[in-house]
């Protein structure tokens, strides 16, 4: 199999982190989606938007648990380079299937992307509610994170659904 087609993969075959000294400054902007089921014992406790527990209003505390992660996402994947984000946002809302729909939206002015933050962040705040509400039921499926938009780089992405 070549190696030549792995971005983080050098010649040899060795990990290697990739060299943006060379790539142009561009306004960089991803977002990714989790979506989390939650049984309906739990989603009971969904009352003004927000479910409340012992440990504190879960999806608040997930938002900010989104924010801390995306900003530590060069400390927890290895060949991601550390970003100082110029913005990130982790909005939490129930959509019309009642799953819990988590979009992060990372932006910065860089030469490389933003993806696994936005990634990082829409995943850790799904771990946040999965531990805030195993309480009531462990039966709690984080079902999908992904990226859903990106631009700024190479080439622009959309997901289309």
């Amino acid at each position: 199999m070549s190696t030549e087609q792995f971005t983080h993969i050098d010649a040899s075959g060795n990990p290697s982190m990739v060299d943006v000294g060379e790539k142009p400054t561009t306004k960089r902007i991803a977002k990714a989606r989790s979506l989390v089921v939650l049984d309906e014992a739990i989603l009971s406790k969904l009352l003004n938007d927000e479910i409340h527990t012992k440990k504190g209003p879960v999806f608040q505390t997930a938002i900010i648990a989104g924010v801390m992660a995306a900003k530590k996402t060069g400390e927890l994947i290895p060949l991601c380079h550390p970003l100082g984000l110029e913005n990130c946002q982790v909005e939490i809302s129930v959509n019309d299937r009642n799953e819990v729909e988590i979009i992060c939206t990372a932006s910065l002015t860089g030469k490389t992307g933003i993806e696994m933050e936005a990634l990082t962040g829409a995943s850790i705040a799904a771990l946040t509610i999965y531990d805030m509400c195993k309480a009531f039921s462990h039966n709690i499926v984080i079902k999908e994170t992904r990226l859903i938009a990106k631009s700024g780089g190479k080439r622009d992405f959309k997901l289309s659904e």
